[in-house]
């Protein structure tokens, strides 16, 4: 295991990072620092998997917005709609290459390096 700060850098040389629920917790701006150091740290065609809630493009009920409001009061964090991790991704440097939705609340996106 290594240990570190998401802030200043991850681990290099990696085929893939693995995040899970990690970009709710935190404000775009402070998102994007931790997409570009996962950027820096990737191989040429690494991939980055975020594993999170992602809010309905109808925003129709789902414990997205439950806890979406639990980061609203608790963090600076929010959950998202896949739109809005589409534009946090390409400001780390990274593109959306499809989203899975799994038995569970959370999903698995996908990006690959721009």
């Amino acid at each position: 295991m290594i240990t570190g700060d998401v802030f200043e850098s991850v681990p290099p040389d990696a085929d893939i990072h693995v995040l899970k629920q990690v970009i709710h917790d935190w404000s775009d701006r402070e998102c994007t620092t931790i997409l570009r150091n996962c950027h820096k740290a990737l191989k040429p065609n690494g991939k980055l998997l975020l594993v999170e809630m992602v809010i309905p493009p109808d925003n129709s009920p789902s414990m997205a917005q439950a806890m979406d409001l639990n980061m609203l009061v608790l963090l600076t964090g929010r959950e998202r709609t896949e739109s809005e991790y589409r534009d946090l991704l390409a400001a780390g440097g990274f593109k959306i290459e499809r989203l899975i939705p799994t038995q569970t609340p959370v999903s698995v996106i996908e990006a690959s390096r721009l």
